[in-house]
């Protein structure tokens, strides 16, 4: 029989991967009977973690929320997953977690074993982050966002279009996507009665109303492609044309999710057309391809670049 110690990690590990164990289960997994069972439940217990037993014929074991945050139990894979996904919270498109993310991510690095920090040291030292900012989304909206719904709750917030005055929304929350570094919210609006795409970083005043709804018909299979339709359906601030001085399906593979335009040329070399709202998408494309290129139009692109090139040259020279 495994020691006590030994024995209470495997429990616990049983007891993150399942809604409800029955008890028999539970015991026979771990090689003991109900009586030690019902001891190591009460062991765990005592250190933090909220289990919960039924009774009767349905009866068992479940783990639920608490009001304190005991330690967790991860496997390698979680373990790495979990540093990754820090490391990128840090240097991504949510606002006021980037401290609370390095935090987080030297704690979890700490108690790592050798054999996975390299694995994280591995993939942090072969990913690149862009430089470039973006817009970026308040990470206690996309909370209250996230939980409503989860919880198909209804929510309420002021909503500011590219083109008019601040509003104030009445929706019925879907899905949360993230396309082209912003966040935009699925949603149900009640006053419109039609389905929405809104942008989280022209969203303010996001909260839950307590209010409950049931779910409709979603407005497609996929969300992120309903996101990405809506989103082509509407003009565009600017048409970028570049020329990329690479074959025609080297440029197609790289910006298929940007829903540009790729028309090859006579010369080995390509047109690329792109609709956006801003020039950062469109650089992060072109660095990307890993080619020369040159602007087309508009020539607002051509001088975003110059400047750019001049902060990344007065940087590297600091």
């Amino acid at each position: 029989m495994a020691n006590t110690s030994a024995r209470t990690l495997r429990l616990l590990s049983l007891l993150q991967t399942h809604r409800h164990w029955p008890g028999g289960e539970l015991a026979d997994r771990l090689g003991v009977g109900e009586r030690t069972l019902r001891r190591d439940i009460d062991r765990l217990r005592e250190l933090g973690y909220p289990v919960h037993s039924g009774r009767g014929l349905a009866g068992g074991y479940r783990l639920r929320s608490g009001t304190a945050m005991p330690p967790l139990l991860l496997d390698d894979d979680e373990a790495v997953a979990i540093a990754v996904g820090l490391r990128t919270a840090a240097d991504g498109t949510v606002e006021g977690i980037e401290e609370t993310s390095l935090q987080a991510l030297a704690k979890v690095i700490q108690v790592m074993p050798p054999r996975l920090r390299r694995r994280v040291d591995a993939l942090r030292a072969s990913t690149v982050v862009s430089p470039l900012d973006g817009p970026r989304t308040d990470a206690t909206t996309l909370t209250v966002i996230a939980q409503a719904c989860r919880d198909d709750e209804r929510l309420t917030f002021t909503y500011t279009p590219s083109s008019g005055e601040p509003a104030g929304r009445r929706v019925e929350p879907y899905r949360l996507v993230m396309l082209r570094r912003r966040w935009y919210l699925v949603a149900w609006d009640l006053d419109r009665a039609d389905w929405r795409v809104f942008r989280l970083d022209r969203l303010t005043g996001a909260a839950a109303t307590g209010a409950r709804f049931r779910r409709r018909e979603p407005p497609a299979a996929d969300a992120a492609v309903f996101v990405q339709d809506r989103i082509g359906s509407r003009p565009a601030r600017w048409d970028v044309t570049v020329r990329v001085h690479a074959a025609a399906a080297v440029v197609e593979a790289i910006t298929a999710a940007a829903g540009g335009r790729v028309e090859p040329g006579d010369d080995g070399s390509c047109l690329l057309r792109l609709q956006v709202d801003d020039f950062d998408w469109p650089v992060l494309i072109l660095a990307a391809t890993g080619a020369d290129f040159d602007v087309v139009h508009p020539p607002e692109f051509h001088r975003y670049l110059r400047e750019l090139g001049e902060r990344l040259l007065r940087a590297g020279s600091a």
